[in-house]
């Protein structure tokens, strides 16, 4: 990593600029200007370095500022937490004090290389204090949870990270058979006759898909990352450095060709999806047999803005993750047994007595 880095610094006074999602513009810490993210891109453009890509997937990956130039790395840190083999990318003024995955406090700087540079961002529209908020919301009402847990789970250490995602293009053709009845009964004097037709059912279309999201990160839990989903891709923007101060930027660490493999499952399922939807009219129909082929097209490399945070409580960890775009907050929390039990007790000696009473007017 060069010693010497270039900040996004205020036109006006040089102080640090951050991006400020509620307004969309880069806001200067000490003046208070605003920017737009065109007008500070301008500032600092430069052209990409034409460096060839390492990586050559099976689907054609989208090489617009698919690399890192030599300026964006002066300007950009990596670091890597030993505990859990994070490796998160951000400016200079973003404070590393504990890593944005299992909040470990050691995280060892590094040179930031070997990896492509994002096409598309969907910027943070909510910010951290919209994070607490929810946080704390989400604690409200909660009858069994620990007041310990409340007081001491370390609510500031809530991180924003924009989470790396491959989005893939492709279309695919399907054909579909299905087993179809028609059930009709009438009643003759006495006798209800029943007739079941049998029809062998076809079916066979077309789809066009663009940008099926891929979680390309192993340290995100999955289940966290699509209970907060889904994110709306009107938001989507050409990447730039600028709207990465204040926040952690995971690299990547699973290819666009192993992540694939989702990515194709999901066509498949949809493409089944449709072509079941348009068999109508039957008492009843049945899968007999599908066929779907696939047509790869351009995979795109995005970040998705997520607020997270890591605690531990009596050697159990506990995940919260709230959607940088929309707000959707979801999370675990720990169960105070002690209170449950109480609760339980107390509910449980009034119908005791209600029981008690009904028995014995029976």
């Amino acid at each position: 990593m060069a010693s010497q880095v270039t900040n996004y610094k205020c036109p006006s006074c040089t102080g640090p600029l951050h991006f400020d999602g509620e307004s969309g513009k880069l806001k200067c810490d000490y003046c208070g200007n605003m920017y737009e993210v065109a007008t500070i891109e301008a500032l600092y453009a430069e052209k990409d370095s034409a460096a060839e890509v390492a990586e050559a997937p099976s689907w054609k990956l989208e090489m617009a500022n698919a690399i890192w130039s030599e300026e964006e790395k002066a300007t950009l840190r990596s670091y890597s937490c030993p505990s859990c083999g994070a490796e998160l990318i951000f400016d200079v003024n973003t404070a590393a004090t504990s890593c944005a995955y299992c909040g470990n406090p050691t995280i060892v700087p590094g040179q930031l290389g070997g990896a492509l540079k994002p096409n598309l961002v969907i910027p943070f529209k909510y910010d951290k204090k919209a994070a607490l908020d929810s946080l704390k919301n989400f604690y409200k009402n909660k009858r069994f949870l620990p007041k310990r847990f409340s007081m001491e789970n370390h609510l500031e250490e809530i991180k924003g990270i924009y989470v790396p995602f491959w989005l893939f293009d492709g279309h695919s053709h399907g054909k579909m058979q299905f087993h179809g009845e028609i059930v009709t009964s009438q009643v003759s004097g006495e006798v209800k006759i029943t007739t079941t037709d049998h029809y062998e059912i076809f079916r066979e279309g077309t789809l066009d898909f663009e940008k099926i999201p891929v979680d390309a990160s192993t340290k995100m839990p999955d289940t966290h990352m699509e209970a907060i989903e889904p994110y709306d891709y009107s938001g989507l923007v050409p990447y730039s450095n600028a709207y990465l101060p204040g926040y952690y930027a995971d690299k990547y660490d699973v290819l666009s060709d192993d992540c694939a493999t989702r990515a194709e499952e999901r066509i498949r399922e949809s493409t089944k999806d449709a072509l079941t939807a348009t068999v109508s009219g039957y008492t009843s129909t049945a899968p007999a047999g599908s066929e779907i082929q696939l047509q790869h097209g351009e995979v795109y490399y995005a970040l998705f803005p997520v607020w997270l945070l890591n605690t531990k409580w009596n050697n159990e960890t506990f995940t919260f993750a709230m959607n940088g775009q929309t707000g959707k907050f979801i999370g675990n929390l720990p169960v105070d047994w002690s209170k449950f039990i109480s609760w339980m007790a107390y509910i449980s000696v009034p119908l005791i007595g209600i029981m008690a009473l009904v028995t014995k007017f029976l």
